[in-house]
């Protein structure tokens, strides 16, 4: 009698154990793609405030431009002319930024320095640990504490 609900018991507890990992596994996956959709809107933000940016800078290029011909052509001195290449660059980045391939080219970069550069994205003082994040804790929660009395 002993050995069968000891066998059922086992069996119960594997039933439970994977039930458990079933659970674990089915809350990562909805934190990984909860996490995933986050950084989706916030690439799209980007996106678009680089593209409302856009539309302003390119307005005060324009406005820019056709004030600094006009002060070129009047005092006749192309010098005059020359806030226009920086402020076109700035342009071109802001085009690439909002429209272009930038954003592209920079995930290429990022996953060429994850492979082949990991070392350059070590934290300082390595990964947190559960230890050094409760000695962080505790020496706040001290702080605190005597800040209290």
């Amino acid at each position: 009698m002993g050995f069968l609900m000891s066998k059922s018991m086992d069996a119960n507890l594997q039933k439970q154990q994977e039930f458990m990992l079933h659970n674990s596994r089915l809350q990562m996956e909805r934190q990984i793609l909860m996490q995933n959709q986050m950084r989706e809107r916030q690439m799209a933000m980007q996106v678009a405030w680089s593209r409302e940016f856009l539309k302003y800078f390119g307005s005060f290029f324009a406005v820019a431009a056709v004030g600094l011909t006009a002060g070129a052509i009047k005092r006749k001195k192309a010098g005059v002319l020359a806030p226009i290449v920086p402020l076109g660059f700035i342009l071109a980045y802001q085009m690439d930024s909002a429209y272009g391939t930038l954003v592209y080219r920079m995930r290429g970069e990022a996953e060429n320095i994850m492979a082949s550069e990991h070392d350059r994205l070590d934290l300082p003082l390595g990964t947190p640990t559960f230890e050094s994040i409760e000695k962080a804790r505790r020496a706040k929660s001290g702080l605190i504490s005597l800040l209290e009395k």
